[in-house]
């Protein structure tokens, strides 16, 4: 059945003595009620109420903590069993328990039967078992299912819709008695993709707009015959329509969002004071009440029958009355130190414990801190490298797990926003640092445990929820896909497709050691410095080195490889140029390695043109959340005049904006990004014109610093409060046809000549197709073809065809769609839904693709988007044509003209995998190497 009853496997020895004890009370008002006196007037005074075994028994279980009934693991099957379902044996497998500190693994066979694993190791023939499913994993890995412990799935749905929004209320600050589950909405797009990724448990939270959101609620993500939320709930901790317990049971947690720091400030006008004042006053309100039902059931329990009148409750806090008796986990939006340290305060006031401070960018920080937390340290939920989008987020370290883990606190890991990715996060967190089995266990047991469900998800062991994902790879292995995922025993993909990996994949990768720059972080106060140290050396000279890839026009060849050899390579570098490479016989130069010459051993690692970030505000804005950091938004002529001053017809160019030794920009740099093309801010239909730079550079006027004062004429079409699209479809025909004036008008002539490309920001497969009949008119009228390219381009994959026959360009931002609103609702996922994704669509129309990122956080992630991309496309992306991809595609797309091209030195791996790290970049148009070792 699909509905979720509490436990019926016994009510145990505590809830028996109860039910005795309030028998006996029942007979004594019985007795009472006619008349019948007995000897037991000294102890109790007054007339018992007809409902006195009621008010005892509620009073005996308010000191009850949360947990599992006795006999739990004793169960037969589970409450969320549906009938029919086929028991299934996994054989031949890598089972990654959980158990032992996530160091445990089995080697052996999984037995799935009645909503639960039944067993697990080397399993026996199974006669017994009717329409047993068997599934020969051929030795491939399963991991628990997924835990995302920090969800809005269902309360901020995809598409996001006005109709479908219920992530916060703004009536207030302190809002306990709001519950998530009475705005789950069952028809949200994302539960799909997010069990594609192999998450089967999320804990769907408020948003953060309040200091108190309200109440969460954990739940499971199949879909059940039932179509309900309710459906969905794991453990529901009290009747869902009322704040009764069912005190012949312990209770199960409850879940609640706080939050403080800046969201609440903003969203109410507030300070942090108000906001640390108006968690007090709740509290204060909710320890009133509970002080008051102490009482009352000291005197309930003592007789005292008399005026004592009904118990004292109230629906609107009785869920923070609830937090003061330990029965809830408070999961805490919390960013910086000042914040944590509020809350640690409040949490000793009021005598409350925290379950996990979320976000928490500043926790690697203040350790020593958190442990003085009241009851017990909270546990971590972390963005793996988000950060710097606000200036509570301005030191968030892509460090702070590892630096967390060592100090002995739990560290979990959430996605910004599609938890499909989830995995992702603790792939990179172990990246920089995390041990392998922390990492596996920050998105499996860690969140389980922190949600107090650790009785029965998390971890693979008998008796718990049939809740396991089976990888095409290693999970910790850059894109592993589930091969399929089970919940409660049932298999949650059809047909579900994986590419070929490589052997590597399957092993945990060797990742590079970070251990200076996690101690700069902490000694720097987390803002370490990101700037590169330009080498001494005119020359250097660069020894073990396995792999060299160069630039041949707009192409990307690899130029020497040890596997052709057999013997690793050198290559020299003269004033920022390569003047050699091969083996050592081939660079009779390398052998002057010694005083006044560099030399870098790259321990197998390899050389690669750099590549090019596009999509953000790179450059331009230092802290998106700060105004007073940033370049600003363009004027957006449809929505009024321009400025006088401007004169009609004007257009912004971004170079004009360009701020450099941002720390996002710096970090790209040392993540293999040396290039930025960046357009104007806007979000109207012009931007302006874009522009290219060097993301090392410390200011303008250094050499090299802006590449390119103007790339291409970027502008924007979709879905707007103001404007129509077909206006803006209009504008733009009025614009291409030699209507505009001025600058802009200007602009557009160099389009229509062929001289820039149009970049139009644009998602809707249906404004694609109008877009290219566009393109085609202004063609025919002109006589000569014009270069556009889509940017965003969910919905490409639905008219490739058409967009390769008109010689469209496509930038996929980002490499992995959402479909977040409306107009990109109808992506192509990939594995494991789909066979192809929309990289292989349209190569298959040769349409010209290249990557970019959405925020500039994520600029120094690009060299695992396109190596990610690699492995999701059908037959592949070989190395030298996935690095063309976010380089020289890109410089094609976005009106970048040629140049010498910078290097990228990584060691030990290669720019598209996890065991490679970037120490140098060489420039051939500055003329150095810069160091980041």
């Amino acid at each position: 059945m699909d509905k979720h009853p509490l436990y019926r496997t016994g009510i145990g020895r505590l809830a028996l003595l109860r039910v005795l004890l309030a028998s006996l009370l029942v007979v004594v008002a019985t007795i009472s009620s006619f008349g019948i006196t007995l000897d037991w007037r000294a102890q109790v005074s007054d007339k018992v109420p007809i409902n006195a075994a009621q008010i005892v028994q509620k009073c005996q279980s308010l000191h009850d903590l949360p947990g599992p009934p006795d006999g739990f693991h004793q169960r037969e099957h589970s409450d969320r069993y549906v009938s029919g379902t086929p028991p299934t044996l996994v054989r031949n497998a890598s089972i990654w328990t959980g158990r032992d500190s996530g160091n445990e693994v089995v080697v052996g066979d999984i037995l799935l039967d009645k909503g639960l694993i039944k067993e697990i190791g080397t399993i026996k023939v199974l006669k017994a078992y009717k329409n047993l499913v068997v599934v020969d994993a051929g030795g491939a890995w399963i991991t628990p299912g997924i835990v995302d412990l920090h969800s809005h799935l269902g309360v901020s749905s995809a598409p996001s819709l006005r109709g479908s929004s219920d992530g916060n209320s703004r009536k207030g600050p302190i809002l306990p008695w709001l519950r998530a589950l009475d705005g789950l909405n069952t028809h949200d797009e994302a539960y799909q993709l997010s069990v594609s990724g192999g998450v089967t448990t999320a804990n769907v939270l408020p948003g953060s707009a309040n200091a108190i959101g309200g109440q969460a609620f954990t739940i499971k993500l199949r879909p059940t015959a039932e179509r309900s939320s309710t459906a969905m709930v794991l453990e529901p901790p009290f009747e869902l329509n009322g704040s009764h317990v069912d005190s012949s049971f312990r209770p199960r947690w409850r879940q609640m969002k706080h939050a403080c720091g800046e969201n609440p400030s903003r969203v109410y006008s507030n300070t942090r004071m108000d906001t640390i004042w108006a968690f007090r006053e709740g509290y204060n309100t909710a320890r009133k009440i509970k002080e008051k039902q102490d009482e009352y059931c000291v005197k309930a329990l003592n007789g005292q029958w008399k005026d004592l009148g009904e118990f004292p409750d109230d629906l609107q806090w009785e869920a923070l009355v609830d937090v003061l008796r330990g029965r809830v986990k408070i999961h805490n939006h919390c960013y910086e130190g000042v914040d944590l340290d509020g809350i640690v305060r409040l949490t000793n006031e009021f005598k409350f414990s925290i379950a996990a401070f979320h976000h928490a960018h500043e926790t690697y920080l203040v350790p020593d801190l958190l442990k003085k937390a009241y009851g017990h340290p909270p546990a971590i939920a972390l963005f793996a490298t988000n950060a710097r989008y606000k200036r509570e987020a301005y030191r968030g370290s892509e460090f702070a797990p590892r630096i967390l883990a060592e100090h002995g606190l739990k560290v979990s890991d959430h996605p910004v926003l599609d938890s499909r990715f989830l995995l992702n996060e603790a792939q990179q967190a172990h990246y920089y640092g995390l041990p392998h089995n922390l990492a596996l266990a920050s998105v499996t047991s860690t969140p389980a445990t922190v949600l107090g469900y650790d009785h029965r998800i998390g971890f693979i062991k008998p008796g718990y929820d049939a809740d396991i994902v089976l990888w095409d790879s290693h999970p910790l292995a850059l894109g592993a896909t589930p091969a399929q995922v089970f919940i409660d025993g049932i298999p949650q993909l059809d047909k579900p497709y994986v590419n070929p990996k490589p052997s590597s994949s399957q092993r945990v990768p060797k990742t590079p050691d970070f251990s200076q720059e996690a101690k700069d972080a902490v000694n720097y106060d987390g803002l370490p410095p990101l700037e590169p140290n330009k080498s001494e050396s005119d020359t250097v000279i660069f020894t073990n080195v396995n792999s060299v890839l160069l630039r041949e026009g707009a192409d990307v060849r690899e130029v020497f490889s040890t596997a052709q050899t057999g013997k690793p390579g050198v290559v020299v570098v003269e004033h920022g140029k390569i003047t050699c490479f091969g083996v050592l016989l081939d660079c009779p130069s390398a052998a002057r390695a010694g005083t006044g010459i560099a030399s870098i051993d790259l321990d197998g690692g390899s050389i690669s043109p750099a590549l090019i970030s596009f999509g953000s505000r790179l450059a331009l804005n230092h802290i998106d959340g700060e105004a007073s950091t940033n370049d600003g938004p363009v004027h957006d002529p449809l929505v009024s005049d321009t400025p006088a001053i401007l004169g009609e017809g004007s257009v912004i160019r971004a170079a004009d904006g360009l701020q450099f030794s941002t720390r996002d920009a710096l970090l790209a740099y040392r993540s293999g990004v040396a290039i930025g093309v960046t357009a104007p801010t806007s979000s109207g239909l012009i931007s302006g014109l874009g522009t290219a730079f060097t993301t090392g550079s410390p200011h303008g006027l250094s050499k090299g610093a802006v590449l390119q004062e103007a790339t291409a004429l970027h502008v924007a079409v979709g879905w707007s409060t103001t404007t129509s699209v077909s206006t803006q479809i209009a504008v733009l025909r009025s614009l291409l046809d030699g209507k505009g004036k001025g600058q802009l008008g200007a602009s557009f002539e160099s389009v229509v000549k062929g001289e820039i490309p149009l970049v139009i920001q644009v998602q809707s497969a249906d404004i694609m197709a109008s877009l290219i009949n566009l393109k085609k008119e202004v063609e025919k009228g002109h006589g000569k073809s014009i270069q556009v390219t889509f940017a965003g381009a969910k919905e490409a994959h639905l008219v490739a065809k058409e967009i390769g026959e008109a010689g469209v360009g496509v930038i996929l931002r980002p490499s992995r769609a959402f479909p977040g609103d409306w107009n990109s609702r109808r992506i192509l996922p990939g594995p494991p839904l789909t066979k192809d994704n929309s990289f292989s669509i349209l190569r298959e129309h040769n349409v010209t693709i290249g990557i970019g990122v959405e925020e500039q956080w994520s600029s120094r992630n690009i060299r695992f988007d396109i190596a990610w991309a690699a492995l999701d496309t059908v037959g592949g992306l070989s190395v030298p044509d996935a690095i063309a991809v976010a380089s020289t595609n890109l410089e094609r797309l976005l009106g970048v003209r040629s140049h010498d091209s910078d290097l990228v030195a990584v060691r030990q791996g290669t720019l598209l995998d996890f065991e490679g790290k970037v120490v140098g970049i060489i420039s051939p148009r500055r003329e150095v190497v810069d160091l980041l070792l």
